[in-house]
C-alpha cells in the first residue's frame, strides 16, 4: 500500500459491503483514493474523451450530452494502483469468486445539457440472478469530480437487481408504466474525489439532468465472474510491454488482447435505448 496514492489505510474486510450489495444493488466505500490522485484520473479520462469524440464508435452517445468512452488499460496512468487497491478486489473475489475477470474500463461523461436518462440496467439479468439471486457482474464507479445537486447525479432504486426483467424492452428497459416504483426506493449519489462505489448493472439506475458548466466524468471497471460473458462486448488491449511490466496478481485477472501496438476501441455495447434520453 502507497500511502501517496491512499488517502488512508483500507479495511479488506468486506462482509458487511457484502450484504449491504445483496439488500441493495449497491454499495461505497468512502476515501479510498486521496484527491490529488483522482485530479490526475480526471484528467486522463477528459483527454481520452477529446480523443475518441473525433473518430467513428470512439465515443458512443448515452442520452443528449452525455457519452461513454472505453479505455484501453494504458491510457490511465494509475491503472495497476486501481486494480489492485485493496477493497476493490475483496469485493470481487467476494461476490465474484477468485477468478474474476476484469473485462472492461471506461468512464461515462455527462455535460451542461445532458437530460434524465430512462430507468435503465445495462445488459439482460441472466438466470442465475433473477432466479438463483446470485450477483455475475460488478461495475466499480470512481468518480473524477466532487459531485454537486447540478452534475447530474446518478440516481438508483435499491433491490431491483433482482428484479426478472424479461418482459421489458431489450430486457433492460421497462415501460414507464413501472417507473414509479423505481422513483419511489430513487437515491442520488452524491460522491467526492477518492469514493468508490460497487454495484450490480442489473440495480436500476440513471443519470439525471446536468445543468452545470463542469463536466462529470466517472469512471467504469466492469468485473465478471467466469461464464458471465461480458468480455465478448468489448476488446481491451495492452502492449507486450506494458503487459509484462503488470504485477502477477493484476494479469491473472485482466481479460485483454497483448498486442505489439493498440489500436482505437470501436466500441460494441451501444446501449440504443439511451440514445434519445428522457423527458422526466
Amino acid at each position: 500500500m502507497t500511502t501517496d496514492i491512499l488517502s488512508n489505510p483500507v479495511r479488506v474486510d468486506v462482509a458487511g459491503e457484502f450484504e449491504i450489495l445483496q439488500r441493495d444493488g449497491v454499495v461505497g466505500k468512502k476515501g479510498a483514493f486521496a484527491p490529488g490522485w483522482v485530479d490526475q484520473l480526471r484528467e486522463d479520462m477528459m483527454t481520452a474523451f477529446w480523443e475518441a469524440i473525433q473518430r467513428p464508435g470512439g465515443a458512443v452517445g448515452r442520452g443528449p450530452r452525455r457519452w461513454y468512452v472505453e479505455l484501453h488499460p494504458q491510457a490511465l496512468s494509475g491503472f495497476t494502483e486501481l486494480v489492485s487497491h485493496p477493497w476493490i478486489t475483496a469485493m470481487a473475489e467476494k461476490v465474484l469468486g477468485p477468478d474474476y475477470q476484469i473485462v472492461e474500463i471506461g468512464f461515462d461523461t455527462p455535460f451542461q445539457g445532458a437530460s434524465n436518462q430512462p430507468w435503465h440496467r445495462d445488459f439482460p439479468s441472466p438466470v442465475d440472478t433473477y432466479e438463483g439471486r446470485r450477483i455475475t457482474s460488478l461495475a466499480f464507479n470512481l468518480t473524477g469530480v466532487d459531485v454537486t445537486p447540478d452534475m447530474g447525479p446518478f440516481e438508483v432504486a435499491p433491490g431491483t437487481q433482482w428484479d426478472d426483467g424479461r418482459g421489458w424492452n431489450h430486457e433492460m428497459f421497462p415501460d414507464r408504466s413501472v417507473w414509479p416504483r423505481f422513483e419511489e426506493r430513487a437515491t442520488r449519489k452524491y460522491p467526492q474525489r477518492g469514493d468508490i462505489s460497487c454495484r450490480s448493472a442489473l440495480t436500476m439506475h440513471r443519470g439525471t439532468a446536468h445543468p452545470s458548466p463542469i463536466a462529470r466524468p466517472v469512471l467504469v471497471i466492469g468485473v465478471d465472474a467466469p461464464g458471465a460473458g461480458h468480455a465478448a462486448l468489448h476488446d481491451m488491449m495492452v502492449t507486450k510491454e506494458f503487459y509484462a511490466g503488470l504485477p502477477a496478481s493484476v494479469r491473472e485477472h485482466l481479460t485483454c488482447r497483448v498486442v505489439d501496438e493498440l489500436v482505437p476501441i470501436t466500441q460494441k455495447h451501444d446501449i440504443e435505448g439511451l440514445v434519445m434520453g428522457s423527458d422526466r
